[in-house]
């Protein structure tokens, strides 16, 4: 009886994930934070042939839109508007990229569910936005990812490489960052949105830059060094301080000089440098 009552309550807990897998992955906003960049930018409305509603924010570094532009991906738990995002857009614009941002489905007030589908779908929108409409080359585009951002930036970057990419606080796979929060149960065979791009990363033949706090308490930096390994084309690696949150702003600096320092090296144009 003990044995069955112990089957039962596993069998429960194990359906309790299952129906909360989007709570559990995704802690998305139900409206848009009420911080605004310091300076001009413009919220444009993302085209969908699917009908879903999605807008995005675009900051030029300069008068026009000529240059590189990056298309960043934000993490978990934000919105286009909160200060850990606008301190991004704020570096980035410094280190002389125009920045567009877009909302996924289910934060920053926008209707849906948040999945890892969706999430992809969403990205894909705005880097169709960015080529279609404001007619950008892909070798001036330049993804970053940050936190869960990045995970969805290796997955379009495996699709259509763009001309280098950044990743910043990357997971190698989050199902099994979700498992070491749960040992005991096969989260794999069940998640519905693994970001396991571990797995998809040797796909991309665009050089990588990978920022990493080695004190950051969400994602270790063993994910990060994880993926590198994974990474079949150029790669640097920086590793700064700050934690996961707080690297934005007690590493800016550093940040700053390693994304000049890749892009130096690697940018405007789509190259791809054989090993690491």
């Amino acid at each position: 009886m003990l044995l069955l009552l112990s089957v039962i309550a596993y069998a429960a807990v194990v359906m309790w994930l299952i129906g909360r897998e989007t709570q559990l992955v995704f802690q998305s906003g139900s409206t848009l934070a009420t911080g605004r960049p310091p300076f001009p930018y413009e919220q444009v409305e993302i085209p969908r042939s699917d009908g879903a509603q999605q807008f995005a924010w675009a900051m030029r570094a300069g008068e026009s839109d000529a240059g590189r532009w990056a298309l960043y991906l934000h993490g978990n738990a934000t919105s286009v508007a909160s200060q850990v995002n606008i301190a991004h857009y704020r570096l980035l614009r410094s280190a002389g990229l125009n920045v567009l941002a877009p909302e996924y489905r289910g934060f920053g007030g926008l209707a849906g569910s948040p999945t890892e589908a969706t999430l992809q779908a969403d990205a894909r929108a705005a880097y169709d936005y960015l080529r279609e409409t404001r007619r950008v080359p892909p070798h001036s585009i330049v993804i970053y990812g940050w936190s869960l951002g990045a995970a969805v930036a290796v997955d379009m970057a495996s699709r259509m490489p763009p001309a280098a990419m950044i990743l910043e606080g990357a997971p190698a796979s989050l199902v099994d960052l979700t498992r070491r929060r749960y040992p005991f149960f096969p989260l794999r065979l069940f998640m519905r949105s693994s970001f396991d791009s571990i797995r998809k990363i040797s796909m991309i033949p665009a050089p990588i830059l990978f920022i990493h706090s080695t004190d950051d308490e969400v994602i270790p930096v063993s994910e990060g060094r994880r993926l590198q390994q994974a990474a079949r084309g150029a790669t640097m690696f920086a590793e700064l301080r700050g934690g996961h949150l707080g690297m934005i702003d007690r590493s800016a600096g550093e940040m700053e000089e390693a994304i000049r320092m890749f892009l130096g090296k690697y940018g405007p144009g789509p190259r791809v440098v054989e090993g690491k």
